[in-house]
């Protein structure tokens, strides 16, 4: 089999053939992926999640993927992060969530006193912190368990997508989320110390895009020690973002929205810079 490697390279020819694919195939979770990857140059896969409220979904998750389950309880960032950088297929359940914040949030755990005092070192008191912790959204009850997933490898239909990104893409995709819906403005939430779980929660119940700086536990926990922040998109809207982007490519030339046509979306020099100047030789040069 033959790829096509300048094709690929080349992003004004890469993006008119996958509109094309879009109107005749369709595009497949791989090709949103590696759209992403090629245009935005994100640098970790966008992890699929699933809440799982319906036992046959479920039993139906567990027949069709090569999943791994967790050696001891862990966070969901952990989860994310390994799906978004191993590239594994995860089940997790109310046993192997450890985190007392996402089980509170998944709606496995009651308000209590322990998750009201796990909060006051970032509040006034402890009334500000229950306050807080109450105004926290939550998944309807019922849950059974959670999948996470690189997108390309979910053979599931996603709830939402997660994506970890640096501020600059979440830029790109925020703004081609906008267009492609037709919502503006949109407001980010940000949960207190649930920057992940929260995050995921807020989108799962509203359908919408959430973008989030990251809180204390998922800035570790998560393994984002580079500054990057969250993004989370409604599958019903995930696609159409990505033809969005596909849509700007194959007119302009490029994904960047700094420097419109420029092919890197970080390019970092402002366009009324007379440094970094180039142009075609002379003849006599």
């Amino acid at each position: 089999m033959r790829i096509d490697s300048e094709m690929l390279l080349d992003d004004r020819k890469f993006a008119e053939i996958m509109l094309l694919k879009k109107d005749t195939d369709g595009l497949s979770k791989a090709d949103m992926v590696f759209t992403l990857r090629n245009l935005l140059k994100l640098k970790y896969y966008p992890v699929a999640i699933k809440f799982f409220y319906d036992e046959g979904e479920l039993q139906k998750f567990k027949e069709e993927h090569s999943y791994l389950v967790a050696c001891n309880p862990f966070t969901f960032c952990h989860f994310s992060a390994e799906s978004r950088q191993k590239g594994d297929v995860l089940l997790g359940d109310k046993r192997t969530l450890g985190c007392s914040n996402a089980r509170y949030i998944f709606g496995w755990k009651d308000l209590d006193d322990q998750e009201i005092k796990s909060h006051i070192k970032y509040v006034r008191d402890k009334k500000q912190a229950e306050k807080f912790v109450k105004t926290k959204p939550r998944l309807p009850e019922g849950l059974l368990a959670f999948a996470t997933a690189p997108l390309h490898k979910a053979k599931f239909e996603p709830d939402l997508i997660h994506i970890i990104c640096d501020v600059l893409q979440s830029y790109h995709l925020y703004n081609d989320y906008a267009s492609a819906v037709d919502i503006h403005p949109i407001q980010p939430n940000l949960m207190m110390n649930s920057a992940v779980c929260g995050g995921v929660v807020w989108t799962y119940n509203n359908r919408k895009i959430n973008v989030v700086p990251m809180c204390s536990s998922s800035y570790t926990s998560g393994k984002t020690e580079q500054g990057e922040i969250n993004v989370y998109i409604p599958w019903e809207h995930f696609e159409a973002m990505i033809v969005r982007l596909l849509e700007r490519t194959a007119k302009y030339g490029g994904a960047s929205f700094p420097r419109t046509g420029e092919t890197y979306p970080g390019f970092n020099i402002c366009k009324l810079c007379n440094f970094l100047l180039f142009r075609k030789p002379k003849e006599d040069e």
